[in-house]
C-alpha cells in the first residue's frame, strides 16, 4: 500500500477488493467511519451488525442506530452472548478474545460477507486477544491494511462530515472498566455506567472511567479535571459509593488520574498482588 497516498484514498483502494462487507460496529468513531465510508462508497455491498449487551453502552447502540437511519444503512442488531461464556466472565488477562470470539461467532451465521473490524494501526501496539479471534474468524481490518492511525480515521471521519462522531474519545466496552481476575457481573456493569454518568453530570470532566478494582472503586479522571474537583471529591465519591450499595456492592470509593487500561493486569501483575 502506497502510504503517501491520503488515507481516505488508501482505504477506498483496500475495501475495493471486497466484494461484500458485513461490518461489526461497536458505535465507537472507528467502526463508525469504517461503516460509514464503506456504506457510501460501496452502496448496497455492506451490512453492518451491532451487538448489545450489558457491557455496551446504550449511548453507543443509540448513536449506531442513529447513524444508521440517517444514512440508511441495513443494520442488524444482536446478541452476541458473551455472557454465556464461562471464560469471558472469569475476566481473565485475554478477556477479549472470548468476547471477540462471541461477537463474530454470532455474526458469521446471518451473512456471508466479509467481515470487517475497525482496528487501526495504532491498536496493534497493544495486548489485543481480540485479534487472536478475529484471525480465527477470518475478520479483516482495513484501516489496518490501508496503513490508517486514530489520526487518520478521525480525519477521513471529518471529512465525511461526521460531526461529533470524530471526536468521541476512546470509549472502550464496561467491562474493561473492571480489573482483571474479578468476575464480570452485569449488575456491577451497571454500576459502573450509572457512576460515569453521575460523574459527567457534576464535573464535565474530559475523560472518566469508573473502575472496579481489588481494593475498591476508583473513579479515574483527566489530570485537568481531577484538580477542579478536588473540593467536590468528597461527596461525589460518597454518592457513587451509595449507588453501589444500593445494587448489593459495598466498596470505598477514592478518586485518581486517569490511566488508560488501568484495570488491565498482566499475568505477572496478578501473582504480585
Amino acid at each position: 500500500m502506497n502510504t503517501s497516498l491520503p488515507p481516505a484514498r488508501r482505504l477506498h483502494t483496500v475495501l475495493a477488493a471486497m466484494p461484500r462487507l458485513a461490518c461489526a460496529v461497536s458505535g465507537g468513531v472507528d467502526s463508525l467511519t469504517l461503516a460509514t465510508f464503506a456504506h457510501r462508497h460501496l452502496p448496497g455491498h455492506v451490512e453492518m451488525f451491532h451487538a448489545v449487551s450489558a457491557a455496551v453502552p446504550e449511548e453507543a447502540t443509540r448513536r449506531t442506530r442513529d447513524l444508521a437511519v440517517a444514512e440508511g444503512w441495513t443494520l442488524t442488531v444482536i446478541d452476541a452472548g458473551e455472557f454465556a461464556s464461562e471464560q469471558y466472565r472469569a475476566n481473565p488477562a485475554n478477556r477479549c478474545y472470548f468476547c471477540k470470539t462471541s461477537l463474530y461467532g454470532a455474526i458469521r451465521p446471518a451473512t456471508s460477507s466479509q467481515m470487517v473490524s475497525g482496528t487501526n494501526t495504532d491498536d496493534l501496539g497493544e495486548y489485543r486477544p481480540g485479534l487472536i479471534a478475529a484471525r480465527e474468524h477470518d475478520v479483516r481490518h482495513p484501516f489496518v491494511e490501508a496503513g490508517i492511525d486514530k489520526q487518520g480515521v478521525r480525519a477521513i471521519a471529518r471529512e465525511l462530515g461526521l460531526g461529533t462522531i470524530a471526536e468521541l474519545p476512546s470509549a472502550p466496552c464496561l467491562s474493561s472498566r473492571i480489573e482483571t481476575g474479578i468476575g464480570i457481573d452485569p449488575i456491577m456493569l451497571s454500576c459502573v455506567h450509572a457512576a460515569e454518568n453521575l460523574v459527567r453530570d457534576r464535573l464535565s470532566p474530559a475523560t472518566v472511567r469508573c473502575r472496579v478494582r481489588a481494593t475498591g472503586i476508583v473513579v479515574e479522571l483527566d489530570p485537568a479535571s481531577l484538580a477542579a474537583s478536588s473540593a467536590l471529591q468528597g461527596t461525589i465519591a460518597r454518592d457513587v459509593e451509595d449507588l453501589f450499595r444500593s445494587r448489593g456492592f459495598t466498596l470505598p470509593v477514592r478518586f485518581s488520574a486517569y490511566r488508560v487500561g488501568s484495570a488491565f493486569l498482566h499475568p505477572i501483575e496478578l501473582i504480585r498482588s
